[in-house]
């Protein structure tokens, strides 16, 4: 990592992933590029969870390489006295696998939802019921995980936070 006065430990990391909104993943395509998606993620452990559907580029790329990289965003803060932003961000290597089996993708729906939907729970038996077949479940294991943060301005001070006017 370039700017080490801004590296966060593992532990910090995890924290971002479990609590960003979203994340965006990164796989790699037929012909090597990056291909880039928005998903809702879960960790149990070392493992994130997220769902999709059954096909699709995102899922044609994992099956052919599982390798992965994975970019959470936690609290962001644009400074109101600086041209900068505070923020807290986790990366992930990892390589993914498909998630077949129908108790370990319940039960990663059910963390996911859980996490996500936490009010809704009361009918996720019945969405499970409908949906199980036609979902699709991932499991990148967390090889690599760095995490940072940007809390204070180049001078050491820390920044002005407030509603923008506009």
């Amino acid at each position: 990592m370039r700017r080490k006065d801004r590296e966060m430990d593992a532990g910090f990391a995890r924290m971002v992933l479990d609590k960003c909104e979203w994340a965006v993943l990164a796989t790699v395509g037929a012909d090597g590029a990056p291909y880039c998606v928005p998903v809702t993620i879960v960790r149990d452990g070392e493992t994130l969870y997220f769902h999709s559907a059954k096909a699709g580029e995102k899922v044609e790329d994992l099956a052919r390489d599982g390798r992965v990289c994975l970019t959470a965003v936690g609290d962001t803060k644009i400074a109101l006295d600086a041209f900068t932003t505070e923020f807290e961000s986790a990366v992930v290597h990892g390589t993914a696998r498909e998630v077949t089996g129908e108790a370990e993708k319940t039960e990663a729906l059910r963390l996911l939802c859980q996490r996500h939907v936490p009010t809704n729970m009361g009918a996720f038996d019945d969405a499970i019921a409908q949906s199980l077949r036609r979902t699709g479940g991932w499991a990148p294991e967390m090889e690599r995980v760095t995490g940072k943060r940007k809390k204070y301005g180049k001078d050491g001070k820390e920044l002005k936070f407030g509603a923008m006017e506009g």
